[in-house]
C-alpha cells in the first residue's frame, strides 16, 4: 500500500511543521507578491521588496526553490540573466497570502490602537 501519511504541524518533528514556518515567513509572503505579476529577476525582486538583504533574498529564493514553489531559469548571456517565476503549485499558496495582506491592510488601525493601549498601561 502507498498511503499518504499524515501530516501534523503542530508535531514538532512533522516536515509539515517546516512548510508552515516557510509560508508564514514574512520575506516569503513578499517575494511571492512580487512573483504574483509574473516573472522577475532578482533586481526586480530586491528592489519591489523594501528592506531585504542580499542574503535574506537569495537564502528565501533558494529555499521556495528547493519547496518546489519557485522556479529558477538561468539563460547563457552575456551578461547573465536569471529569471523567478512561481511554479503552479506556488501560485496555488497566492489567494492564501494575498488573504493575509488584505488582512493585515484592513486590520491595522485596530492593531495600532491596541498597542498604543497596551504600551499605555
Amino acid at each position: 500500500m502507498n498511503e499518504e501519511p499524515d501530516f501534523d504541524p503542530y508535531h514538532p518533528d512533522c516536515p509539515s511543521r517546516q512548510l508552515v514556518d516557510r509560508v508564514g515567513d514574512r520575506w516569503t509572503i513578499l517575494v511571492t507578491g512580487v512573483l504574483s505579476d509574473g516573472p522577475a529577476r532578482y533586481g526586480e525582486i530586491a528592489a519591489s521588496v523594501g528592506g531585504i538583504s542580499p542574503k535574506m533574498l537569495s537564502h528565501t529564493l533558494k529555499a521556495l526553490e528547493r519547496d518546489g514553489l519557485v522556479t529558477r531559469k538561468a539563460y547563457a548571456e552575456v551578461p547573465p540573466r536569471v529569471v523567478y517565476e512561481l511554479t503552479d503549485l506556488g501560485r496555488t499558496l497566492r489567494p492564501v497570502l494575498l488573504s493575509i495582506e488584505a488582512w493585515a491592510r484592513e486590520n491595522m488601525p485596530a492593531v495600532l490602537s491596541a498597542r498604543k493601549q497596551y504600551d499605555a498601561s
